[in-house]
Formats: structure tokens, sequence, C-alpha cells
């Protein structure tokens, strides 16, 4: 069942009134902005000529805040292309109502922490990349489409959605509880996703590269690691790479996911904080996850890209020892200390790993689904790749075992023949190289908060001085992000995701998204700090003709600001931006 694929809004001083435009139906979806009832209407005349009317593109869902519900629109939207006939949409603008028309009713500490909690949605939807599909389902990847029943495929999409992709399933709860509603719940998907149309040995090819972005476990690098008590891990993404040549389509799906250990890493203003591994048995958690992961995507060989020294080196350490325990017969484990191997920019030494991949990753396949709908093949596994933040290194080797498979992608749909390389299709492997970078810089934006590193490799297939130039600016942008900005971020998640759910009226009980109970030295210390550093560049700059007076200024001032500065590093954890909402979020669970 597909959803409206437009509405017209008319909104008035008590309900906000939806008219489908894209049919030629009969009926208003109706939201009484005081009762707050929810209900569909013929359309019989009972428009008021005075309401505001505005053309929108669809309903991502309502949220509850203090000040009450929020109605929250998509409109705008630009065309990423075609998956089998079906449009695919990028959310390009959104816009949130509520249904309140005042907020006298409200305290001015309510009022205050309302308008923090609406700036955490909207810092959600800004964060972009977000798509969907009105008559097409981009949360599953094909094999599983193709594997279910003909009943399942006439639910409606919202219903048959993944809901581990669905990033708008909390917000579009009071819309899906009501059955009649479908053709208005629209899932949406958070990741990145691109569709190519081009030429390839003079035939007709699409590529798609589609990336799903997790919502259990969802966060922020440092915030959120490794595994909870049900099996769940950060920052896991499944990756899809699809050709598609005569209608017949060919897909490959990858993971990628945090180690998954019981382990944390939070910031404390040092550059890479240590990672802390929890003492108890992580063999319940770890089971849960690849119970999962085998039951959703058959055998298992986990790609780990740690270093082998130092808190990495430990908990390389520990998943080997996990999984050695496990003995599970499906799950297989590789090892490659990415940093060593490839020390000195000697990246050909990737080759080594994919080489140890390569007999499994052929025995796994991919799934491929003719042009008349029949499935005549499927991949009996998947690849799941990991370093500590599973981005830049998880990045470069997904892109090298994609690049590896679409060549024989192309053999399998009849595009070439023989054993014929990328490079053999300049433009082809140009765009490739660019989308799977964009991939990279997306995925790493949405978790880190920066592009991702490495990305010079996967653009040019060579390791570059300008690359690594770029890299250190964005590990510099990334200290600033994850200390200073992760906190809101985490909580902006927590929030839309469901996490943490809002009070209407919301009094002191529950935390204030503000921060407003630090502890003093957050505000004193990092002020003696700035004045003191002030104070000794204006001695060392203003001339004074008694030379040991200014030495001794300098000498104070400078020792003030060391002292300061030696407080805040001590007791770095007290300054970062931690998230608020959701305490349980310092743990591992």
């Amino acid at each position: 069942m597909a959803v409206h694929e437009s509405l017209r809004l008319h909104i008035t001083t008590d309900k906000f009134i939806f008219e489908p435009i894209d049919t030629g139906e009969n009926e208003l979806l109706v939201i009484d902005r005081v009762t707050q009832e929810i209900s569909l209407q013929a359309n019989e005349g009972q428009i008021p000529t005075n309401a505001v009317t505005s053309t929108v593109c669809g309903i991502m869902g309502i949220i509850r805040l203090i000040a009450g519900p929020y109605l929250i629109l998509i409109t705008g939207k630009e065309k990423v292309g075609e998956i089998r006939g079906n449009t695919v949409w990028q959310v390009k603008t959104t816009k949130v109502h509520s249904y309140k028309r005042t907020m006298f009713h409200l305290t001015e500490k309510q009022n205050r922490d309302n308008l923090v909690y609406l700036s955490m949605v909207e810092a959600v939807l800004k964060t972009g990349y977000f798509y969907y599909s009105t008559t097409y389902d981009i949360t599953h990847s094909l094999q599983r489409l193709y594997n279910t029943s003909p009943d399942f495929m006439s639910m409606p999409l919202h219903e048959r959605a993944d809901q581990r992709f669905m990033w708008n399933g909390h917000v579009l709860r009071e819309l899906s509880q009501q059955p009649e509603l479908a053709r208005y719940c629209l899932p949406v998907m958070h990741g990145f996703m691109s569709i190519k149309s081009l030429v390839v040995n003079n035939k007709g090819v699409d590529y798609i590269l589609i990336s799903r972005r997790c919502v259990y476990r969802a966060g922020t690098r440092f915030n959120v690691r490794g595994l909870d008590n049900k099996g769940q891990v950060a920052n896991f993404v499944e990756t899809e790479q699809i050709v598609i040549h005569n209608d017949t389509s060919c897909s490959f799906v990858q993971t990628r996911g945090s180690i998954p250990l019981y382990w944390s890493q939070r910031p404390n203003l040092k550059y890479m904080p240590q990672a802390q591994l929890r003492t108890s048995n992580h063999l319940e958690g770890l089971q849960r996850h690849f119970d999962d992961q085998v039951f959703m995507y058959g055998e298992q060989i986990i790609v780990n890209l740690v270093n082998s020294k130092g808190h990495e080196g430990s908990l390389e350490k520990a998943l080997a020892e996990s999984l050695n325990s496990f003995k599970n017969p499906k799950v297989k484990y590789e090892y490659f200390d990415f940093h060593h191997e490839c020390r000195k920019m000697r990246w050909d030494r990737l080759s080594v790993l994919v080489n140890r991949l390569d007999e499994k990753r052929k025995q796994f396949g991919y799934f491929v689904v003719s042009s008349d709908g029949v499935p005549t093949s499927h991949q009996e596994g998947v690849i799941r790749t990991n370093c500590m933040d599973c981005l830049d290194r998880t990045n470069v080797v997904q892109g090298l075992l994609a690049k590896i498979t679409v060549e024989e992608q192309f053999q399998t749909l009849g595009i070439t023949d023989g054993q014929r390389k990328l490079e053999e299709f300049p433009h082809f492997k140009h765009m490739f190289n660019n989308v799977w970078a964009d991939n990279a810089d997306i995925v790493s934006k949405q978790y880190a908060g920066t592009g991702a590193l490495k990305t010079d490799f996967t653009r040019t297939g060579k390791r570059t001085k300008l690359g690594l130039l770029m890299d250190g600016w964005n590990s510099l942008n990334r200290y600033f992000k994850n200390n200073f900005g992760d906190g809101f971020r985490q909580d902006s998640i927590d929030l839309f995701l469901g996490n943490y759910i809002v009070e209407e009226n919301e009094g002191v009980s529950k935390p204030s998204p503000l921060g407003s109970d630090r502890d003093w030295k957050f505000y004193a210390i990092p002020v003696i700090f700035v004045i003191a550093m002030a104070m000794c560049v204006i001695s060392i700059l203003l001339p004074d003709e008694h030379v040991s007076e200014q030495l001794m200024y300098i000498l104070f001032w400078g020792g003030a600001s060391l002292m300061s500065l030696a407080v805040i590093y001590r007791y770095g954890s007290e300054f970062v931006d931690q998230p608020r909402l959701v305490q349980t979020k310092v743990k591992t669970d």
C-alpha cells in the first residue's frame, strides 16, 4: 500500500487538515489541535476559507514536548533516483508545528526547557540524509524483500519496514496506531543513498549504494560504544550495493558495528580517551548479538582492524578470547592490524587482507533476482567489519571488497565477460570511487560529527600527503565536536528516537536539558584560565621600564594559566559536553 505522494496542508486555529493531492480520493486527515484527536473525514467543504494553506511532501511524525504535541512535516525533497521503477527521495527541508497557539500555560523555566527540546528535534532534522519512498520499502535489502510472503508485501509500508532502520518509528507512533491512516504513515530511513545510471561496456547499468543506520544504540562517537544487554551495538550500519541491468538485479550486503563487547570510551578532553573494558562476562551479550546477526544475514566473518597494542590491543584480545569461547561455527574471526600493516603509506598491503577474505566472500555470494522477479541466487553470509569507530579504516576495507564484488556482479549480469577490471571503465570507476567516499563522509558525519579520514584513498586509490593534511584537520574538528558538542547531539538523538520521553507540563523532577546543575568549577576555572592567559599576553606585549617587574607579571599570569589549564585537564570529564537526558548512556548497559 503506497503512501500519499503529496499533501495540501490547511492550518486553522483549531485544526491541521491534510488534503491528498496525488489521488482523487475524497478524504481529509484532520488533527484537532485542542482535543488532539486524529481522524479521517470526508471532504465535504469543511476547509475554512481563512485557513493558511501550503503543500507538504509528507508527515514524518508527532513528538510530545513540555508545551504539548508538535507536528513534524517534510516540506522539501530531492529525487535520488529510481529502484525498479520506484522513486526514492531525500528529505531536504522540514517544518515543526506546535499544536498550541500560545505558550502562556508554561512557566518561565518550562518555556526555556521546551525551547531546548525543540532545538534538539530541529538539530536531528538538520543532520540531513533522511530518505523515503512512497511506493518502495528502502529499509529492507533486496534479499529480505524477495524472501517474504505475498501477504507481507501487501502490508502498509510502515508496518513491513525493518524497524532497525526506520528512524521516525517513535514519532510516527500516534499515526501508525490507527490502521486507517496507513497512507499517511511514511517510513523514513537515515544514512546514505546514491542511485546512478550510466553506460558500462556499451550497456545500461544502474548502480545503487545504500547505507542504513540502525536506531538501536544510536548516538555519537564517544558517548555510545560497544554492546548493550540486548546484543545491540553502537554505529551498526548495513550497506547494500545493487547493480541492475536489463531489469535483473544483483545485491551485495556488508555490515559494520562497534566491537561487540561491554566497553566505553568517555570524552575527557584528551585527544584519545582510554577505552574501558568492563570486567563482567561479555559472552551473553556477544551471543545475543551474533545470534541475531546470523538469523538476519547468515554466516559472519568478523574483520577486526584495530591496533594490536595499547587500549585497542586490549579490546582485540578480549574479542578474540570471547569469540573463541563462543564456538559458533557460523561466526569466523579475521584480525588485521590496519595501521601496522599499512604503515609508511604501504596501502598496497590491504591486498593481504582482501586475499584472506576472498574464498569466504565468494562462498557467501550475492543475491540475484531476474527480470521476472524470481530469485536465482542468495547471499549466504556477510563480512562484518569494525575498527574503533567503524568509520575510517572500516570504510576503506568495505570499499575494496565492494570494488572486487562489483566486477563479479558485472560478469554475473552479462555486462562484461571474462576477468575485466574496473580500471578498464574509467567513467564508472570515477563514479564508484566518489560514491563510496561520499558514503564514508556522510556516515562519519552522522556518528563522529566530521567527514571520514582516509577518503583520499577511497576517491583516488592512493594515499597522499594532502590527504594526510585533510585527515589532520578533520581529526582536530572531531576533537572539538566530540568534547564540546556531542552531549547535546546525543540528547537530541535520544529524544527523537524515544529513548527519552518528555512529559507535557514537565516539572522539576526530570533533568533539565539546560545543564544548570553543573559544578561551579565548570564555569569558574575556564574564566580564570582566559583572564590569566590574556594578562600574560598583555604582560609580554606591553613594554615596561622595570624588566624585573614585567618578568614577575609574566611568570605570575603564565603560572596561573598553566595551573588552571592543568586543573581543566585533570578533571577533563567535568568540562566536556555530557549527555543529560538518558544518564545510562554513560554506562555500557
